[in-house]
């Protein structure tokens, strides 16, 4: 998962850059339809029936979280934009306390304090609360990507990682090829940022990514995924910094490594009983 985090806060950048030229939903749709045929292709005969509902409810969230995130990028910066849908982390403790009616461990409600006021530095590097549209977008991003975590979490250990990754993924593309008509302006311009955004995102960040969380939330909580995710911000600024040049201040810095201190306490005592 920590694998996945890194491709996730990778291709920020990237798909920044392909925003220019191509619009947002209409991107989802390619690169979720293309996820899609390479999973079909590889897990066709893995497909369980009764996967299907809870597949397309977290198809459903999935798309509206990329719907958040995309429009949210195209109007923020490809630094900040992580640390904003970041706060799906401290959210997920919650929304899986209520669905599972338990209680996280305490050794990780530290850990998520810990990474949410590094992503508290990383966000708001001069101190001040300002919040723009695509600020705000992100942030629904955020909350509508907690309940996905949760959601495939939960279903992920009864009906196989295989089929919801499958179904979830094919549910979007199907969400994305009917909707973008309707919901923006279409417009796209084919260049080489948008092929290689719609190839490295389509494969990478979403067949094989998704792949995998649905493989390896059979066997940790969704608390403790949620905050191996506090990486991806951390990825996605250093990835922002090389090729954009969009540096953090000392303040952010300290930030991106109180982020790594969270996600270290919670590992490292992932064997305690707190």
């Amino acid at each position: 998962m920590a694998g996945v985090t890194i491709v996730w806060g990778s291709t920020f950048v990237l798909v920044k850059t392909a925003l220019s030229e191509i619009s947002p939903v209409l991107f989802l749709a390619l690169r979720f339809s293309l996820a899609a045929i390479a999973l079909t292709i590889i897990y066709r005969r893995g497909i369980r029936r009764e996967g299907i509902l809870p597949g397309l409810l977290a198809g459903g969230l999935l798309f509206l979280a990329y719907v958040f995130q995309t429009r949210g990028l195209a109007l923020t910066s490809a630094s900040k934009s992580p640390f904003l849908t970041g706060l799906s982390i401290p959210m997920v403790p919650l929304a899986s306390s209520f669905v599972y009616r338990s209680r996280p461990r305490l050794i990780e409600l530290a850990g998520i304090l810990i990474a949410t006021m590094g992503m508290a530095l990383m966000t708001l590097p001069d101190g001040r609360f300002e919040m723009s549209r695509g600020d705000f977008l992100s942030f629904l991003c955020a909350v509508t990507f907690a309940l996905h975590i949760v959601v495939v979490g939960h279903y992920s250990p009864a009906i196989g990682f295989r089929t919801i990754a499958v179904i979830q993924v094919a549910a979007a593309a199907a969400l994305g090829i009917a909707l973008f008509p309707l919901m923006e302006a279409t417009r796209f311009h084919l260049s080489g940022s948008v092929a290689a955004a719609v190839l490295v995102t389509g494969l990478l960040a979403t067949a094989l990514a998704f792949t995998t969380m649905a493989w390896a939330q059979q066997f940790t909580s969704a608390t403790r995924a949620a905050l191996i995710f506090t990486l991806e911000p951390v990825v996605a600024w250093i990835t922002s910094y090389l090729l954009l040049g969009e540096a953090l201040p000392v303040r952010g810095r300290v930030g991106a490594v109180t982020i790594l201190a969270g996600v270290l306490l919670v590992e490292l005592r992932s064997g305690a009983r707190l």
